[in-house]
C-alpha cells in the first residue's frame, strides 16, 4: 500500500501495513515537523496453519462486509453478554493485484483480558498482476540491490519455495552461491509457494483456496476448473518412437491443443525437440527450443530442459495455441517420447429447453433434446464434435405434460379423461418390410417408421418425430436372405487323353446349393471349363521313317492344315496366324507367323485379345525352317529318293538343335522344404554349346521342372511374440511376451514343432521389460480408514490422504497438497449409521442451592434415542435403563459458612451404609470397616473406617465422635475420599463415630475388648462415662427396648439434632449378647489371652486402602461377623419371655448360637479343602472367614474327647486346628506354641514343643516335615504321644517352617510353624524342580525351579516368619517388580505367562535382624513344533549338501524318490524351548551312524546325509525331537527308483507330402512303466533309433513366386511385378508345372503386380520475409518472419508432417531495426539522505532512450540489456559521535517520495529522545510501496 505524500493533519491515524505487518502511528508533519514522533503497537499474531480451527475460518468467511459506526454500534449491543466491542472496518489492501491481505480491528471493552483475537484478516485485490510487473517477491529482493552487504553491491534474486520459513525474504547474490535474509517477513500477499495460491500474512503461511478464500481448501482439478470434478478434460498420454531416416528428417509427436494442461515430454534419444504454434486467430509460430531456460512462446510459459541424453519439456498451461512437437534427426539412433497431458473437452452436450407443447389445451406433452456447443466459440456446433469424445454421454430426452386446462367444447362443457389412460404418449410405427434385396448371398429389406398419436377418439396421425425420441426408433433397414447363393464345383479330373506330348483331359461340374443339393441358379457365365490341354512330360520321339516320298508330303501337309486350323472361342486361347513366305527362293530358309492370345466377347460376337499370360498352354511355335528348292534355277523332275533326300535334311536341321536340362538353380529355402526349378537351354547337339532359344522349336520345349530341396527340418530357433500392452501407464510399468523355443518342420504345411528352451542354442530374448518409465502426475493416495467415531448413531471415520508422485523408478515421492490439481479423495466419511439404543441426557446443573458453604445442584434428565441419521429423538423414559443414582443432584461449595444450611430432603445424598456387628477375637495390625455397624475390637488395632456415599463429593465428607468434629492428629486420621483412619486402638476411642454428607449421616460404634473377656468400660473423663456402668448392668429387655427405639429411628434416623444428644449410648443393646457370648463356656482357655501380653509383630493379612474394605473384612482370620438382623432376632426371643425365665433363656440361646458357630465354621473349612485339591505342590492358603451367621476360626473340644471323633459322626477329611494364642515362653529356657505362630529362639531356650492338634473321620495321622522335607526324628527331636513335636536344645540348623501334615482316606490339612534365630527373617523355601506341561494353574515355594509351559497361571509363594514382622519385596532379574503381582500373603502371581515372564524372581525378607533372599528361576517350557517358516532350514539344506536331493520331514509325512546310488539329505524342521534334542530313526531302529558310513548327522541332528543309497536305504526315516515340554515326531518316505529311457512314440511326420518326410521315434523317461518328468533320466544313456519315413505322396498344387521387382517409380505412384507360378512336387521329388486353376481351388491366387511409392511428391515452400518489427535481440537488432509449408510439386498445400523427411528452411532470422537503436539513461545520483549512520540513501532516473532522437521510449525496448540500479545506499561509515544537528535531524526524518510509483520512508530514533517518542523495542525501519 502507497503512503501518500505531502502533509497529513495532526492526529490523524495512518494505518501502514509494512513486512513486518506492523501499526505505525504517524504524528504530525511528514517533513520539516521537529516534534513528529513514531509510536509502534505491537504486532497481531495470525495463528499458525496447523492450528487453523473452525471459528478462525468462520470468522474469515463471514468477514467481507463493510462496516461502518452504526454497524459497530449495533453490533455491540447484540454481543454486549461478551468483552469484545465489534469489529472494525477493512483496511485498505496491502497490494493492488496479485492478491494481497486487509485487517480489520476490535478493542476489548473490559479491563480483563478478552478471549479471542482482536485482529482478522481476508485476501483483496484477487487480480492477476500485468506481465510487465513481474514477480513479487523479486521486486522486494531487488530493493536491496542498492543496499551494500558487508561492503559489498550485489543483485538479488528471489530464493522460493523455502520449507522451514515460506516468508521470510530469502535472496541469493547473482551470479554467486550466497544466499542472506533479507528481512524476517515478506510483505503481505506474497506467494509462499511458487505453485501455491497460500499467501504469508504476517509471515505466517496461509491456506489460500483456488477459489482465493483465505482458509479455503478448495483446489483446481485436473482440469484447472476451481473445486471441479475433472470432467471438463481427460489425460492423454502416449508414446511415440522416432522413425526417422536420411530423407526423413523431422517427424510429429504429437498436437496438444488450446487449453491443455499439466504437459510433460521427454525425449530419450539422440534426437532434438521443436515446436510449431498456431493460435486461435491463425498466426503461425515455431521455437527452435535450442538452449535450456524458461520461455514464452505465444503467451504460454514453456519450461525446457536439455541434457547430453534427453531433453524434458514442461508447459503448466493453459495453453493459449495449439501446440504441434516435432522432433528433428540428429543421431543414428532412435529416440522415444514420452508424453502426458490434459486435454480440455471443449464440445459439450448442452439439454435444450422444453419444445412448445404437443397441445394447446386439453392436456399435451413436450420434450427437451440435446445439442452440440463449442465451449470455445461459444456455439452449437454439428453432433459429430461431441461423438468424438467417449466422455460425452449424450442426455435422453426427457418429456414432461404440460397445457392440462380442460378445452372449451361447443356445448360448454367437454369432459377431459385422465391423460394416461384416455391420450397415450405418441409411438413409433412402422410398415411391413419389403422383399428381400436379393434372393441369395446376403441382401436388404426396408421399412417405413413413423411417429404417430392416438386421440381421444382413437384417431390415429402422423406427428413430428421428434415427439417420439424418448424412446428408441426402430430400426428401417434389416439383413436377409444371408445363406450363401448356388455355385459351381468342379470334380476332378481324368487321366490325359495321350500317354506322352499334348493332349486333353476332361471334369464334371455341378451347381450346388447352401444346403449340398445339386440344383439350378448357377451363373453360366461363372462356370468353369470342363476341358483342357494336359501335357504328359515323356516326349514323343519317332524314329526316322523309310516310307516312300509321295507318303512323307501329303501328311507333312495335313499336319500342318491340322495345326493351322485352329479358331477362336470363348475361353482365352492362341490363335496363330498363316506362315509367311519363305525366307529364301531356294534353299532352306525360316518362315515366320504371328500367334496371339484372344477370346470371344459373346455378348458382342467379337475377337478381343489378351496378354500373352491369359491364355493357358503352350504357345504354338512362331518361327520354322522351310526349304524352297534348289537353287540352280533348273527345275528337276520328281525324284522320290531326292525329295527323301530333302526332307531328310530338312529333319537333320531340325534335330541339329534341341532343348536339355542343365542342372537346377539354388533352392529357394535354406531349410524346412525349398524348391529348385530345372534350368532349360537351347543347345547344339554337336557342339553341346549354347544356341539362341530361336533355333529350338518352341513346341518341344520342355515344361518347367521343380523338385523339393533342403527338407531337412529348421534348426531351432526362438519365436517371439508381440509385446503385452504396459500394466502401468505412468512410473514404471511392465511388459510381457512370450518366448519359446521351436523349430520348422515343413514349410510347404506350415508344420512347426515347439522345443524346449535348452535347445535353442543362441541367447533367449528377454521376456519382459519396462515401459512407460516416466513420473506419473501426481495424485491422491489414501490410507486405510481409522475407526469409526462412534459406535452408533452415525460417526465419522477418517483417514490420511496424501499427495504423491509415483516416480520413473517406481518409488513414491510425497509431495505438498497443492501438486496434486484433482479434488481431493474424502478424508472421512460417515459410519455406524445405525439407531443407538435408547440413552439418557442429562440438562445443565442448576445453580447451587445455597449462596455459601454447602449446597446441592440438580437437573433433569430426559429419554433419547440418537438415530442414524445423527438426529435425536425423546422417547417415553421407561424404555431407557434405570439411571445410576436415585436423583440427579451434586454437591456444591460457594464459600465457607459458620454452619451449611440443610440442603432439601428431596435432593439429599446417600450414604451406603453396612448393618453387621464385628467381634475381634486376636490382635491384628489393621481392620477395616464401612459405616453403620458395631464392632468389639481388642486394643493395639489399626482401623480404617470407610463412609461410601452417592451424590456427593467424597472430600465434603465430614466426621465427628460422640457429637464433637473431627480433624486429623497424630492418632486419627481424616482422610480424604470418605476414610477415616484411627491408629492402634486405646480405650479413649471408644465411642460412636459418625459420617455426615450434607444432610445423610451413618454411624459406627466402636467398643474395647478386656482381657478378661469383658468389654472395656471408657476412661474416666470421657462423654457417657456416669452411663457406662449402668449400661453393661442392662438386662436384655432393657437391651431390647434401647433395640426397639433404635429401630423406631431414635438413634439413626440420620438427625444431627437427635444424635448429638442420645439418651442412652446406641451401642449397649448389643453389649448382653455380645458378654454372654464371650463367657459362653466350651471356648478354648487361650482364645482370649490379655491385650498386653499380644506382640505387636503378629502378622495378620490387610487389605489394600484401594479394596472393597468389606471384602477385605470377610479374608480377615480370627474375626467374627454377624448380620445386625441375626442378633435383632435374638433380642425379640428373649424379650417375648417371662422376665423370670429371660435370664436362663438367653443362657440357652447363646449356647445354641455358639454351636452354629462352630458348625458354620466346620463347613466352611471344608470348602476351603476343596478348593486347594489338584495344586501341583501343597502350599498352606489362609482360609476365607465369610459365612452366614458368625464366622471363626475356633476351636470346640467336649470334655474327654481329646480330638478323638466318635465313630457315630459322619466321615470327615482331616482339619488341623489353629490356635490364636502366642507362644508361651513357661520358663526361661522352655517354649511351647501351636500351629500358625513364630517361635524366635533365643541363646537360652533349651526346648521348644510344638503342638498340632487335628480332627477328621477316621482320626488323621500326623507328620511332621521341616523347609519341605521329612522330619528324622533323634534323641534331641522327639515326637510326643500327643503328636507334638519336641526339640531339645535347639541349634541354629533347626530354623525353618515346621508343617504338621493330618492325613486320613478322605485327604489332608498342613499348617506351618516358623521357627527362626533371635528373629531374623525366615523364608519358607522348597529345593525342588516343578515341571508342568498341562496344568492351567501351578504354585510352588520359592527356591524351587519352575519350568512351565505358556498360558499358565503360576503362583510362587514366599511365606516368611520373623520378629518383628518380616517386609517382602519382589524381584526380576535383580529389578523391583510393582506390588500389581503381589499377592496379600507375599506371594507372586503372574498370569498367562509368555516367553517375556522368564527369569530369575527373588523373594527378599527384611527386618530389624537382618535380610534373606531366596530365588526361583521360571522357565518357559515350548513344546516340540514345526516352524512357520521354513526358508532358513531350506538354506541349511543347502550349505550342507549343495546340488543334491532333499526333502523336509512333517508330522504328516514326505517322500523323496532317487536313483541307486544317489545321495539324499533330510531335514528335520522344529522349534521349541528348550531347543529338542532331535534322534533319527529307520523303519522304527535308530540310526547308527557309527555302525554304518552311510549316514551322517549333521547340523546338531537337524540333517541326517545319506551316501550312496541302495535298496537297503529304503522305508521312512523319522526324526524325534524331545524336550521337557513334550516330543514331536516328523516322517519322510526314501523311495529308490530306477529310471531309463523308453520308446514311447512316433512325432507327427515332417512333411505333409513329398518324398522327404520323416517320423522320429519320442522318448520318454519311465519308471516302472510309468511316464515321469524327463530330468529324472537326465544323464542317462538314449537309445538309438532311427526315422521311419511318412507320407511319401504327391502334394498338392500350391502357388510359388518370385521375388518383387524394383517399382518404377520413387514417388508419385509405381508398380512392382512378380512371377506367380501353379507347381506340384510329387513323391519322387520332382516338382512339375499345373495349370492354374489346379492351385485356385485349393487357395487364392497371390497378386503379381502391386502399387508402390504411393507418397506424394512433395516439397518445402515458403513466403518472403515479413517486416522485422519483432521484440529487441540486441542494439539495432530484431527478429522477423516468414511462413514455412508444404506442397505438392503441383503446388497444392499439405500437412507439414508429409514434408518431414525434407531438410526444413528456417522460418526466422534476425534484422536490422531502427526500432530497437536503444539504451538505458541515467541521470546523476541526488543527494545523500544522511551524512553518515546506516540509513542514507540516493537515487537517480534511469529511462530507455533512442539512440537517435534521445527520447524516451517504452522500457521493453531495452530490457536485453540490464537495467542500472536507481537507488542505493549511501555514506555508510559510522558517526562520530552520537549528537547530530538539527539538520541531520530532518533530514533523517523526512520521507522523500521516489520515482516509479515508490516512495521509501526512513526514520532515525536518535539516543536521548525522550520515552513518549520512543518505542519500547529496539528502533524499527519500515521501507514500504506499492508494487503492481
Amino acid at each position: 500500500m502507497a503512503l501518500a505524500a505531502g502533509p497529513r493533519r495532526r492526529g490523524s491515524l495512518a494505518p501502514i501495513l509494512s513486512g513486518t505487518l506492523c501499526l505505525l502511528i504517524l504524528a504530525g508533519q511528514v517533513c520539516g515537523d521537529q516534534s513528529q514522533g513514531a509510536v509502534f503497537l505491537r504486532e497481531f499474531t495470525l495463528i499458525r496453519r496447523e492450528s487453523l480451527h473452525d471459528d478462525f475460518l468462520s470468522d474469515l468467511l463471514n468477514s467481507h462486509k463493510i462496516e461502518d459506526a452504526s454497524s459497530r454500534t449495533a453490533r455491540s449491543e447484540e454481543d454486549r453478554d461478551t468483552l469484545w466491542d465489534a469489529w472494525g472496518p477493512w483496511s485498505e489492501c496491502s497490494r493492488t493485484c496479485g492478491g494481497g491481505a486487509s485487517y480489520s480491528l476490535r478493542r476489548c471493552l473490559s479491563s480483563k483480558s478478552c478471549e479471542g483475537r482482536n485482529i482478522r484478516y481476508r485476501t483483496c485485490s484477487n487480480v492477476d498482476c500485468p506481465p510487465e510487473a513481474g514477480d513479487f517477491r523479486a521486486q522486494q529482493c531487488s530493493a536491496h540491490n542498492d543496499v551494500k552487504y558487508h561492503g559489498q553491491f550485489y543483485e538479488w534474486l528471489p530464493v522460493s519455495n523455502d520449507p522451514d520459513n515460506p516468508c521470510s525474504l530469502k535472496c541469493q547474490a547473482k551470479g554467486t552461491s550466497l544466499v542472506v535474509e533479507l528481512a524476517p517477513k515478506v510483505l503481505d500477499g506474497t506467494r509462499c509457494y511458487t505453485e501455491s495460491l497460500d499467501m504469508c500474512i504476517s509471515g505466517l503461511c496461509q491456506i489460500v483456496g483456488c477459489d482465493h478464500q483465505l482458509g479455503s481448501t478448495v483446489k483446481e482439478d485436473s482440469c484447472g476448473v476451481c473445486n471441479g470434478d475433472g470432467s471438463t478434460c481427460r489425460l492423454v498420454r502416449g508414446q511415440y518412437k522416432s522413425q526417422l531416416s536420411a530423407t526423413k528428417l523431422d517427424d510429429t509427436v504429437v498436437a496438444i491443443p488450446y487449453g491443455s494442461r499439466h504437459v510433460r515430454l521427454v525425449l530419450k534419444g539422440p534426437d532434438h525437440l521443436y515446436l510449431e504454434t498456431k493460435t486461435l486467430q491463425g498466426t503461425k509460430g515455431e521455437n527452435s527450443l535450442s538452449t535450456t531456460g524458461t520461455f514464452l512462446v505465444d503467451n504460454s510459459s514453456v519450461d525446457f530442459q536439455k541434457f547430453p541424453d534427453k531433453e524434458i519439456l514442461r508447459m503448466a498451461g493453459p495453453l493459449t495455441a495449439d501446440f504441434i512437437v516435432k522432433v528433428h534427426s540428429a543421431g543414428a539412433a532412435d529416440s522415444t517420447v514420452q508424453f502426458i497431458f490434459y486435454q480440455p473437452i471443449i464440445h459439450r452436450w448442452r439439454e435444450t429447453d422444453f419444445f412448445p407443447c404437443s397441445a394447446t389445451c386439453g392436456g399435451g406433452y413436450q420434450l427437451t433434446s440435446a445439442e452440440c456447443y463449442d465451449l470455445r466459440s461459444s456455439r452449437v456446433v454439428a453432433d459429430q464434435y461431441c461423438h468424438y469424445y467417449p466422455e460425452n454421454v449424450k442426455p435422453k430426452p426427457k418429456l414432461q405434460e404440460c397445457n392440462l386446462d380442460p378445452c372449451p367444447a361447443s356445448d360448454g362443457y367437454k369432459q377431459i379423461m385422465p391423460y394416461d389412460l384416455y391420450h397415450p404418449l405418441p409411438r413409433w410405427e412402422s410398415t411391413p418390410w419389403t422383399a428381400c434385396s436379393s434372393s441369395c448371398g446376403g441382401g436388404i429389406q426396408s421399412r417405413t417408421v413413423s411417429c404417430v398419436e392416438e386421440d381421444i377418439q382413437g384417431h390415429v396421425s402422423s406427428v413430428e418425430e421428434w415427439k417420439c425420441m424418448y424412446t428408441p426408433k426402430m430400426p428401417i433397414v434389416q439383413p436377409c436372405n444371408i445363406f450363401d447363393c448356388p455355385k459351381w464345383l468342379a470334380q476332378e479330373w481324368s487321366p490325359c487323353t495321350v500317354t506322352c506330348g499334348q493332349g486333353l483331359r476332361y471334369r464334371v461340374v455341378l451347381c450346388i446349393d447352401h444346403r449340398g443339393m445339386h440344383t439350378g441358379g448357377c451363373s453360366p457365365k461363372t462356370k468353369p471349363h470342363i476341358k483342357e490341354e494336359c501335357i504328359i512330360p515323356t516326349p514323343c520321339y519317332k524314329p526316322k521313317e523309310k516310307l516312300p516320298v509321295e507318303a512323307k508330303l501329303p501328311w507333312h501337309k495335313q499336319a500342318q492344315e491340322l495345326e493351322e486350323g485352329a479358331v477362336v472361342s470363348e475361353e482365352p486361347s492362341f490363335i496363330p496366324e498363316a506362315w509367311s513366305a519363305c525366307t529364301v527362293t531356294c534353299g532352306v530358309g525360316t518362315q515366320v507367323r504371328m500367334v496371339k492370345c484372344q477370346v470371344l466377347l459373346s455378348f458382342s460376337q467379337s475377337v478381343a485379345d489378351l496378354p500373352v499370360d491369359e491364355c493357358e498352354g503352350p504357345k504354338p511355335v512362331s518361327q520354322r525352317a522351310c526349304y524352297a528348292g534348289p537353287c540352280n534355277g533348273e527345275i528337276s523332275e520328281y525324284n522320290p529318293e531326292e525329295t527323301d533326300l530333302l526332307y531328310g535334311g530338312l529333319q537333320d536341321f531340325d534335330e541339329l538343335y534341341d532343348w536339355e536340362y542343365e542342372g537346377f538353380t539354388e533352392c529357394s529355402e535354406s531349410c524346412g522344404g525349398g524348391v529348385q526349378e530345372a534350368v532349360v537351354s537351347c543347345l547344339n547337339k554337336q557342339t553341346r554349346e549354347t544356341a539362341d532359344e530361336s533355333l529350338c522349336v518352341t513346341s518341344r520345349r520342355p515344361p518347367k521342372l521343380l523338385k523339393s530341396c533342403n527338407l531337412d527340418p529348421c534348426p531351432s530357433r526362438w519365436e517371439i511374440g508381440k509385446w503385452s500392452p504396459c500394466s502401468l501407464t505412468c512410473g514404471v510399468g511392465l511388459q510381457t511376451r512370450d518366448v519359446f523355443c521351436s523349430h520348422l518342420l515343413s514349410r510347404e504345411m506350415n508344420e512347426t514343432v515347439v522345443l524346449a528352451d535348452e535347445l535353442c542354442h543362441k541367447p533367449k530374448p528377454t521376456v519382459v521389460q519396462a515401459c512407460n518409465r516416466f513420473n506419473c502426475p501426481p495424485t491422491w493416495y489414501p490410507a486405510e480408514w481409522q475407526q469409526c467415531s462412534r459406535t452408533c448413531g452415525g460417526g465419522v471415520q477418517k483417514r490420511e490422504v496424501l499427495c504423491k508422485q509415483r516416480m520413473a523408478d517406481g518409488s513414491f515421492l510425497e509431495l505438498p497438497e497443492t501438486f496434486c490439481s484433482a479434488p481431493k479423495l474424502a478424508s472421512q466419511q460417515a459410519c455406524r449409521n445405525e439407531d443407538c439404543p435408547h440413552e439418557w441426557l442429562l440438562s445443565e446443573w442448576t445453580q447451587c442451592s445455597t449462596s455459601c458453604g454447602e449446597g446441592t445442584q440438580t437437573r433433569s434428565a430426559i429419554c433419547r434415542k440418537i438415530l442414524k441419521s445423527g438426529e435425536s429423538v425423546i422417547v417415553n423414559s421407561s424404555l431407557c435403563p434405570p439411571l445410576p443414582f436415585s436423583s440427579s443432584i451434586q454437591p456444591c461449595m460457594l464459600a465457607a459458612c459458620a454452619r451449611p444450611s440443610r440442603p432439601s430432603q428431596k435432593h439429599s445424598p446417600h450414604i451406603t451404609a453396612v448393618r453387621k456387628i464385628y467381634i475381634q477375637t486376636r490382635k491384628q495390625r489393621k481392620l477395616h470397616f464401612v459405616v453403620g455397624g458395631f464392632a468389639y475390637l481388642l486394643p493395639k488395632t489399626s482401623v480404617v473406617l470407610r463412609c461410601p456415599t452417592r451424590r456427593f463429593r467424597k472430600p465434603l465428607i465430614t466426621w465427628e465422635k460422640d457429637g464433637q468434629h473431627l480433624t486429623s492428629s497424630a492418632h486419627i486420621t481424616v482422610a480424604p475420599f470418605g476414610y477415616l483412619k484411627i491408629h492402634r486402638l486405646k480405650p479413649s476411642d471408644t465411642g460412636t463415630y459418625t459420617c455426615s454428607a450434607g444432610p445423610a449421616q451413618e454411624h459406627f460404634v466402636i467398643k474395647l475388648i478386656g482381657g478378661n473377656r469383658k468389654l472395656l468400660a471408657r476412661p474416666l473423663g470421657l462423654r457417657g462415662e456416669e452411663e457406662a456402668p449402668s449400661v453393661r448392668k442392662n438386662s436384655p429387655h432393657e437391651a431390647l427396648r434401647t433395640q426397639e427405639k433404635h429401630q423406631n429411628g431414635i438413634f439413626f434416623n440420620g438427625s444431627k439434632a437427635e444424635k448429638r444428644a442420645p439418651a442412652v449410648d446406641p451401642g449397649n443393646h448389643y453389649d448382653e449378647i455380645v458378654s454372654r457370648l464371650l463367657e459362653q463356656r466350651g471356648w478354648p482357655g487361650e482364645l482370649f489371652t490379655s491385650w498386653e501380653a499380644q506382640d505387636s509383630t503378629e502378622r495378620n493379612i490387610s487389605s489394600e486402602e484401594d479394596q472393597n474394605p468389606e471384602q477385605a473384612l470377610l479374608h480377615l482370620p480370627f474375626t467374627m461377623v454377624a448380620e445386625q438382623q441375626r442378633l435383632d432376632d435374638l433380642l425379640r426371643n428373649i424379650s417375648q419371655q417371662p422376665e423370670e425365665l429371660q435370664d436362663l433363656y438367653s443362657k440357652h440361646l447363646v449356647a445354641q448360637l455358639a454351636k452354629e458357630i462352630f458348625r458354620t465354621h466346620l463347613e466352611h473349612q471344608d470348602s476351603l479343602l476343596k478348593s486347594t485339591e489338584g495344586r501341583v505342590h501343597p502350599v498352606a492358603i489362609p482360609p476365607h472367614k465369610h459365612v452366614s451367621g458368625f464366622s471363626s476360626s475356633l476351636r470346640v473340644a467336649s470334655p474327654g474327647s481329646s480330638g478323638e471323633v466318635r465313630s457315630g459322626q459322619p466321615h470327615r477329611k482331616p482339619v488341623i486346628l489353629r490356635k490364636i494364642s502366642a507362644a508361651q515362653q513357661l520358663s526361661a529356657s522352655e517354649v511351647v506354641t501351636h500351629l500358625g505362630q513364630t517361635v524366635a529362639l533365643a541363646s537360652g531356650t533349651l526346648s521348644v514343643l510344638l503342638h498340632c492338634e487335628a480332627v477328621g473321620n477316621p482320626k488323621p495321622t500326623i507328620t511332621w516335615a521341616r523347609n519341605g522335607e521329612e522330619v528324622q526324628y533323634s534323641d534331641r527331636i522327639l515326637l510326643q504321644p500327643d503328636d507334638s513335636l519336641q526339640i531339645l536344645a535347639p541349634v541354629e540348623a533347626d530354623v525353618g517352617f515346621y508343617t504338621c501334615n493330618a492325613t486320613n482316606t478322605l485327604g489332608s490339612d498342613s499348617v506351618s510353624i516358623a521357627v527362626t534365630l533371635a528373629g531374623k527373617p525366615l523364608v519358607k523355601t522348597s529345593r525342588i524342580a516343578v515341571t508342568n506341561t498341562d496344568l492351567p494353574a501351578v504354585t510352588v515355594d520359592v527356591g524351587s525351579v519352575i519350568k512351565t509351559i505358556q498360558g499358565v497361571n503360576v503362583t510362587i509363594s514366599c511365606q516368611v516368619a520373623g520378629v518383628p514382622e518380616v517386609e517382602v519385596t519382589w524381584f526380576r532379574n535383580r529389578s523391583k517388580l510393582a506390588p500389581l503381582h503381589h499377592l496379600h500373603d507375599s506371594s507372586l502371581s503372574i498370569t498367562n505367562v509368555s516367553f517375556s515372564d522368564q527369569g530369575l524372581y527373588s523373594c527378599r525378607a527384611v527386618n530389624l535382624h537382618g535380610e534373606v533372599t531366596e530365588n526361583t528361576q521360571l522357565v518357559i517350557l515350548d513344546p516340540p513344533h514345526p516352524p512357520s517358516q521354513v526358508e532358513d532350514m531350506k538354506a541349511l539344506l543347502s550349505a550342507n549338501g549343495p546340488n543334491l536331493p532333499s526333502v523336509l520331514t512333517s508330522p504328516l509325512g514326505t517322500q523323496l524318490v532317487l536313483s541307486p546310488g544317489n545321495s539324499a539329505i533330510l531335514g528335520c524342521p522344529v522349534q521349541g524351548q528348550p531347543m529338542p534334542n532331535i534322534t533319527w530313526f529307520h523303519d522304527h531302529q535308530p540310526v547308527a551312524t557309527s555302525a554304518d558310513p552311510t549316514y551322517r548327522i549333521l547340523a546338531a541332528g537337524q540333517i541326517l546325509q545319506i551316501t550312496n543309497v541302495s535298496g537297503g536305504s529304503q522305508g521312512e526315516f523319522s526324526c524325534l525331537a524331545q524336550n521337557e515340554a513334550g516330543m514331536l515326531v516328523q516322517k519322510a518316505s526314501l523311495v529308490i527308483r530306477e529310471y531309463w529311457w523308453a520308446v514311447d512314440k512316433l512325432v507327427g511326420c515332417s512333411a505333409s507330402c513329398g518324398n522327404k518326410g520323416v517320423q522320429q521315434l519320442q522318448l520318454k523317461c519311465v519308471l516302472n512303466n510309468t511316464e515321469v518328468n524327463p530330468s529324472y533320466c537326465a544323464g542317462k544313456a538314449k537309445p538309438t533309433v532311427q526315422p521311419v519315413a511318412c507320407n511319401r505322396r504327391d502334394c498338392p498344387s500350391r502357388w510359388m513366386v518370385t521375388s518383387w521387382s524394383s517399382c518404377t517409380r520413387s514417388c508419385g505412384g509405381g508398380v512392382q511385378t512378380r512371377r506367380v507360378t501353379c507347381q506340384k512336387l510329387k513323391a519322387t521329388g520332382v516338382s512339375v508345372p499345373m495349370s492354374n486353376d489346379m492351385c485356385s481351388q485349393l487357395a487364392k491366387r497371390p497378386v503379381d503386380t502391386q502399387a508402390c511409392n504411393q507418397q506424394l511428391c512433395v516439397e518445402w515452400a515458403f513466403s518472403s520475409w515479413g517486416q522485422c518489427n519483432g521484440p529487441c535481440i540486441g542494439p539495432r537488432l530484431a527478429v522477423q518472419h516468414r511462413q514455412v509449408f508444404c506442397q505438392t510439386r503441383d503446388g497444392i498445400s499439405l500437412p507439414l508432417e508429409q514434408c518431414s523427411a525434407l531438410p526444413r528452411p528456417v522460418s526466422t532470422q534476425n534484422c536490422w531495426a531502427e526500432a530497437c537503436g536503444v539504451h538505458w539513461r541515467v541521470s546523476l545520483w541526488t543527494l545523500c539522505t544522511a551524512t553518515c549512520g546506516n540509513y542514507g540513501f540516493q537515487s537517480r532516473r534511469v529511462e530507455c532512450v533512442h539512440i537517435r532522437t534521445n527520447k524516451p521510449v517504452p522500457e521493453h525496448l531495452c530490457s536485453w540489456r540490464p537495467r542500472p540500479a536507481n537507488w542505493q545506499r549511501c555514506n555508510i561509515a559510522p558517526c562520530e559521535n552520537n549528537e547530530e544537528t538539527e539538520a541531520q535531524k530532518s533530514e533523517g526524518t523526512c520521507l522523500r517520495p521516489l520515482n516509479y510509483g515508490v516512495q521509501r520512508h526512513h526514520q532515525v530514533l536518535r539516543e536521548g529522545e525522550t520515552a513518549e517518542t520512543l518505542p519500547a523495542h529496539p528502533v524499527q525501519i519500515s521501507l514500504l510501496w506499492d508494487l503492481r
